[in-house]
């Protein structure tokens, strides 16, 4: 497997998006590229993916849009800055998260649980 399922991530796309934005503004290249270096290329967002997010999160008021021209090429550049709000749905998603792995990892079996899995069967007391 080279990178992670948009299905597996899809909820949790708006909580990287956040987090990205949690120290500074920014703009949609640049945090399509950091997400793709976090990730060690595992996960690549697609840009229709990004902007549908952005403005999702907009009009639920996580986040807000404002233009600037610092650039070299001199045109106008969308960036993109976490609110107040948006920094408390952030909190609420990571504890989702912890959760949610809790969960999940109830169900994922190791490679030695798998073994014992293949030798013993599903007798608890055999193990």
């Amino acid at each position: 497997m080279t990178g992670i399922s948009s299905d597996v991530i899809r909820g949790y796309n708006d909580t990287i998006i956040l987090c990205l934005l949690l120290n500074r503004p920014s703009y949609g290249y640049e945090i399509s590229k950091q997400i793709k270096q976090m990730s060690n290329e595992k996960y690549v967002i697609k840009e229709t993916t990004l902007y549908s997010a952005f403005t999702r999160m907009e009009k639920n008021g996580y986040i807000e849009s404002f233009s600037d021209q610092d650039n070299a090429a001199g045109k106008r550049r969308t960036y993109y800055r976490i609110t107040d709000l948006g920094r408390r749905y952030y909190r609420d998603k990571c504890d989702e998260w912890l959760l949610t792995q809790e969960v999940v990892e109830k169900f994922i079996l190791r490679q030695q649980d798998a073994e014992k899995e293949k030798t013993y069967g599903s007798n608890p007391q055999l193990s």
